[in-house]
């Protein structure tokens, strides 16, 4: 016969997609959002606010996959191209007797799929079963499905036929590992997305400059009046968002100049909530309004106290753990507030007194450790810092600490030999493409860094005169036509 029976490990629309899909009508483009609830609720970046790498991957992911769901609406969208997309999916108890979702132990899990559909419906279907969500609302909102017994959607066999080549050659049907084959020859590489992408890119580029060199002048202008540090986005805004910010922030200015120079010496970064961030920076929450920006403006003197102490604080734990350094790293660490921050710190500060752990005095110098209460283990960072749990087992830490500090000390002396390294390539890569801007995005590390660029510099790519480069996670053309590739990037033919 022309089949035999064996289990597939390729994608199979009767395995992923139950019987009553076959027979079911399209979906507009209002139902495919409503239907992808589940999915945005798992990977809304407002729920990732402590973890500004996972809530970067997934905010440029989500403008990637509605640029797609866009796109496929439009005439001609069978001619789309395959999408790589990366979530990370917050973990939740789907089967709680109450209904409610709660957070796992790990709190989400990283999820990668391949987007090459046709239509809504399959491709909402393929997000739904990519993350591990329920289809069911889906099931029960088309109106076509209530005609299919569910029962034939638990016929579909559990191992589905592999048909042998000489089957398809003989009936004239298409083979689907065929399409999946093409679909796996048709991966991006940087060359054929340049040349598909670079003249778009240049384009919004030319388009945005105007307003770069507005958001350049506001930027040194209000730097200058209130004697700033610096201003910041943690979001990757558009510019002309962030020229509106500047303005918001320079109309405050010119109603309470005197109260805004209380920020004298910092740095101001815009993000979603107001207050003082465990660095000390000034967060300005872009959905508050005027008065509560000049309230947090009023109370930084008592903020700039409670930093003072905070610091105390820090210096009297590393005495108690021989001399190693107490640090705050925004790159590994949940966003806190400076106060949440202190809290944290009073906390194991109190815990180490009771102890008292005998560390000789700075046998532990030139080491650092971050503090952080969503572990209960301490480990050792291949960077170089201590991870320490401020409920751990104090005993096991003092153990743990001294077993590792020698391989601390040697991976922190790689960490700045690689970021010495880092810091060379991107400017012989800066100076080779003649960019304008190179950049990176913060949740890509600085090993994954120099492979990008040491492979970068081998490469010949005149799209790249004058423009902005990001290295990502992923390929995009932002708004204002700076040009993200992901690290990774291939080039030729992909190897699997």
């Amino acid at each position: 016969m022309f089949c035999h029976l064996r289990p597939m490990r390729r994608l199979c629309l009767g395995r992923i997609f139950p019987y009553w899909f076959l027979c079911s009508r399209a979906l507009s483009g209002a139902e495919a959002v409503n239907a992808l609830r589940p999915f945005y609720f798992a990977v809304h970046p407002d729920f990732f606010g402590q973890h500004p790498r996972e809530r970067e991957v997934n905010e440029n992911s989500l403008k990637r996959l509605s640029a797609y769901l866009e796109n496929l609406q439009k005439p001609g969208s069978k001619s789309l191209k395959p999408t790589q997309l990366m979530f990370y999916v917050r973990e939740t108890d789907q089967n709680s007797s109450e209904g409610q979702e709660h957070f796992t132990t790990s709190g989400f899990r990283a999820v990668k799929f391949t987007l090459h559909t046709r239509d809504l419906l399959s491709t909402v279907l393929y997000i739904l079963n990519s993350c591990s969500l329920s289809v069911e609302h889906i099931q029960s909102s088309n109106t076509n499905v209530h005609s299919q017994p569910l029962k034939k959607a638990q016929r579909m066999p559990d191992r589905p036929i592999k048909w042998d080549k000489s089957y398809y050659s003989f009936t004239g049907f298409k083979d689907p590992d065929e399409d999946l084959e093409q679909v796996w020859r048709m991966e991006t590489t940087l060359t054929s997305w340049l040349d598909n992408n670079g003249k778009s890119a240049l384009k919004k580029l030319k388009n945005s400059l105007p307003l770069r060199r507005e958001l350049d002048r506001l930027k040194d202008e209000l730097s200058h009046q209130l004697q700033l540090s610096d201003i910041r986005w943690q979001r990757s805004w558009g510019i002309a968002h962030r020229c509106s910010q500047l303005h918001s922030l320079g109309r405050l200015a010119q109603q309470n100049l005197e109260t805004l120079k209380n920020a004298k010496g910092c740095t101001i970064i815009f993000t979603d909530r107001s207050g003082m961030s465990a660095v000390g920076h000034v967060m300005l929450g872009t959905m508050d309004v005027h008065h509560h920006w000049t309230k947090l403006f009023e109370r930084l003197p008592s903020y700039f106290d409670l930093q003072r102490r905070l610091m105390l604080l820090e210096d009297q734990i590393s005495y108690l753990l021989g001399g190693i350094q107490v640090v705050y790293i925004e790159e590994f660490q949940p966003v806190l507030t400076l106060e949440e921050y202190y809290s944290l710190l009073d906390v194991f500060y109190n815990r180490l007194l009771k102890s008292r752990i005998p560390f000789h005095p700075q046998s532990l110098r030139g080491l650092q450790m971050i503090l952080n209460s969503d572990r209960y283990a301490p480990s050792l960072h291949e960077l170089g810092h201590f991870n320490i749990p401020t409920l751990c087992d104090l005993a096991n830490l003092q153990w743990f600490i001294l077993t590792k500090a020698q391989q601390a000390r040697e991976n922190m002396k790689r960490r700045e030999e690689l970021k010495v390294i880092e810091r060379e390539l991107m400017q012989a890569s800066t100076k080779k493409f003649s960019l304008e801007k190179f950049y990176k995005e913060p949740s890509v590390s600085s090993m994954q860094m120099v492979d990008c660029c040491q492979r970068l510099l081998e490469q010949s790519l005149p799209y790249l005169q004058g423009m902005h480069l990001c290295v990502s996670h992923f390929y995009s053309v932002m708004q204002d036509g700076d040009l993200c590739i992901p690290w990774n990037w291939k080039n030729g033919e992909a190897i699997k």
